[in-house]
């Protein structure tokens, strides 16, 4: 078949209409190449055209990297594919300002969304790992955690955990303060409260309470014996500094009281006494050491045998050793000198297996003398008469010696000495003494520092007493503490040997004025020679 010529027109037609038609879409692509290739940066054509195929994004990060041309940087970004405009636009929402390092903030969008979110999270569950393990191998962290973590809250966290550094708490609580699980931990700290509290009363110890003091081990074989401490005590605990009211008082002891029942007896702790029910008869026991440590260089405990020796140095380097027995019965009192002389003061050694027994059924003996001769009012008494009182003999002849517990719990056989009676004006629930209270001491403690020079193994007992009114626990702690206060002042303030005197609170007890009711009369602390009763060489003194 022969094609016409009109045929071959049209091929002619249609070829240039397709060329003319497909010509502006390769001059569309050259000319974008062209602008691509204006628009990098000199220097590398080659990169751009590989680009193109190599779309991926891995290529790209070097691209940025070569920013020294500000004005070039924004190109790449407009022409990249709109998986990097995603980043941009959430850049300038967050933080307007750097929209001129648009290459340097795109990196850190994505990293503050992952740490926000787990810093908060693993924050909790990385501090305990790093605190926990030194201090709780095992188990669950609350009783040491807390207690340094609650220091810095709670100030004067004394007891374990009390001395850590200011600085190293402090990061750890500042960004837990609102987390909700550090919030919990402060109640685990919460015990420690108490402790501050009472700790304000000696001054310059936070967590030292009425008496929050170290002591050596109970002994066994007694629950009701009070162990020595084992580190000196301020007088704070005892006297009002000068210009301040008293602040430690009953109230802060009835909180931390805690009660057991032994066999028949009720046992009632609180800090520095143990009080003892038994039947009818209610006593309190306390350590005379407390007293001996006040204002003392240092102490030591160490035990020898079944004994336990207690020895307190003084500032004057005279040392007051105490000796007791597995039960914490005292058996021997000795002051060594500085010269390395000693002097018994207290020996109950004696006894033997006799020590025990402390409650005795004796007879009262009959007063034959002037009844302002066998009480003495210091208030009202000259000094010869003070001085009097407290040299007197037994107003019987006594035939036996005792042990200073049978002496403390029988009043029949203190009966045997005349007494010194001296109203002291305590705060109400307060056993702390004032500086005038502590003044009306002075012609009391010369009378007693004549008595010592002339015999320095005088030992004389100084007795608390309440009136009535309010509970017989509460009256009978306070009236030991009271009792204790006075013959620390005398030996803090007028240089009284404290190894000569001992104390023993009484409570309502044997009332002076026969009421229920407040009186004055019945707040008193009574003064009285005990040597005749304990002392072997004074037993036939009349």
């Amino acid at each position: 078949m022969r094609l016409s010529p009109s045929f071959f027109l049209a091929g002619t037609i249609l070829s240039g209409v397709l060329a003319a038609a497909l010509s502006p879409s390769a001059r569309a692509q050259t000319s974008r190449g062209y602008l691509l290739a204006q628009a990098a940066p000199a220097g590398q054509p080659e990169d751009l055209k590989k680009k193109p195929p190599a779309k991926p994004q891995p290529p790209k990060p070097p691209a940025p990297a070569v920013t020294p041309h500000p004005p070039q940087t924004p190109a790449p970004q407009a022409s990249r594919p709109p998986a990097t405009r995603a980043p941009t636009p959430q850049v300038p929402e967050r933080k307007p300002p750097p929209r001129m390092q648009p290459a340097q903030t795109t990196p850190p969008p994505v990293p503050p969304r992952p740490p926000t979110e787990p810093a908060r999270k693993p924050i909790p569950k990385v501090q305990p790992a790093q605190t926990t393990p030194p201090q709780h191998p095992g188990g669950k962290p609350g009783p040491s955690v807390p207690e340094r973590r609650a220091t810095p809250e709670v100030p004067g966290k004394l007891k374990p955990g009390q001395h850590p550094a200011a600085s190293a708490p402090s990061p750890q609580t500042a960004p837990q303060a609102g987390s909700p699980r550090e919030r919990g931990k402060p109640a685990a700290a919460t015990p420690p409260t108490p402790k501050q509290n009472v700790g304000n009363a000696p001054a310059g110890t936070p967590l030292a309470a009425p008496n929050v003091v170290r002591r050596a081990p109970p002994p066994p074989g007694n629950p009701t014996a009070v162990p020595p401490p084992t580190q000196v005590i301020n007088k704070g605990q005892f006297l009002a500094p000068k210009g301040q009211a008293p602040t430690a008082g009953i109230n802060q002891v009835r909180s931390e009281r805690r009660e057991e029942h032994v066999g028949n007896q009720l046992i009632i702790r609180e800090p520095g006494r143990t009080i003892v029910q038994e039947g009818n008869r209610t006593f309190i026991r306390h350590s005379e050491v407390d007293r001996f440590v006040v204002g003392a260089r240092n102490v030591h405990v160490e035990r020898r045998g079944n004994e336990t020796v207690t020895i307190v140095m003084r500032p004057d380097n005279v040392q007051i050793i105490d000796y007791s027995d597995s039960d914490g019965r005292l058996l021997r009192r000795v002051r060594r000198n500085p010269d390395g002389r000693e002097i018994v003061i207290i020996d109950n050694g004696f006894a033997g297996a006799q020590l025990a027994n402390v409650f005795l059924s004796l007879t009262a003996p009959v007063i034959r003398i002037p009844r302002d001769r066998y009480i003495v009012d210091a208030d009202r008494a000259d000094e010869a008469a003070i001085y009097g009182v407290l040299v007197a003999p037994p107003v019987e002849r006594i035939d036996r010696r005792y042990t200073l517990d049978q002496v403390r719990y029988n009043e029949p056989l203190r009966a045997y000495m005349p007494r010194l009676d001296l109203e002291v004006n305590f705060d109400t629930g307060s056993w702390q003494l004032t500086p005038d209270q502590v003044d009306r001491l002075s012609a009391i403690a010369e009378a007693l520092n004549r008595a010592i020079q002339r015999n320095p193994r005088e030992v004389f007992l100084i007795e608390g007493y309440t009136d009535a009114v309010g509970s017989d626990v509460d009256n009978l702690s306070l009236s030991d503490r009271r009792a204790e206060s006075v013959a620390v002042a005398l030996t803090e303030q007028f240089q009284v040997p404290a190894e000569n005197l001992s104390t023993q609170g009484y409570g309502g007890q044997f009332l002076k004025v026969p009421t229920s009711g407040p009186e004055r009369a019945n707040r008193r602390v009574a003064i009285r020679r005990i040597t005749p009763l304990v002392d072997p060489d004074a037993v036939s003194q009349r």
